[in-house]
């Protein structure tokens, strides 16, 4: 049995047994989010540590990616045998209830993102985010 897992007795209208997992059937953010948190966190990940910590494939990861590179949310600069990503933290979020909102304040919200100082209105050249949190760097 998969740790995490537990036996739930038969169900007198199926007859069998069956596992209950511990893993939350939804969660309140997407796999878009989670994947942008793990690359405002850590800007060299790769694709295959994403989607382990997401607990998605590692195409599903690309996939993600890709998108949010293809819609200006991210931009993704190859160094070396790696790529590094940039969040454009001033990217409002997509739906109309939040759309007011932005990928900044998102990430500022999950304690993923120090706060831009107040009064700096442009990002400097080939800066694009400000600093995650527990990065030495100043934003």
């Amino acid at each position: 049995m998969p740790p995490g897992d537990r036996y739930r007795a038969p169900d007198e209208r199926r007859g069998k047994g069956t596992l209950v997992s511990d893993k939350p059937t939804w969660t309140f953010l997407t796999n878009h989010a989670h994947v942008l948190v793990c690359i405002a966190e850590e800007p060299d990940i790769r694709g295959r540590e994403v989607a382990e910590r997401v607990g998605i494939s590692e195409r599903a990861a690309q996939s993600i990616i890709a998108g949010l590179v293809a819609d200006g949310y991210v931009t993704r600069r190859r160094e070396g045998r790696r790529n590094r990503y940039t969040v454009h933290e001033r990217s409002p979020l997509r739906h109309p209830i939040e759309s007011d909102h932005t990928v900044g304040d998102l990430l500022v919200m999950l304690g993923r993102l120090r706060p831009r100082p107040a009064g700096r209105v442009h990002d400097e050249p080939g800066e694009g985010a400000a600093t995650a949190v527990g990065n030495q760097e100043t934003p």
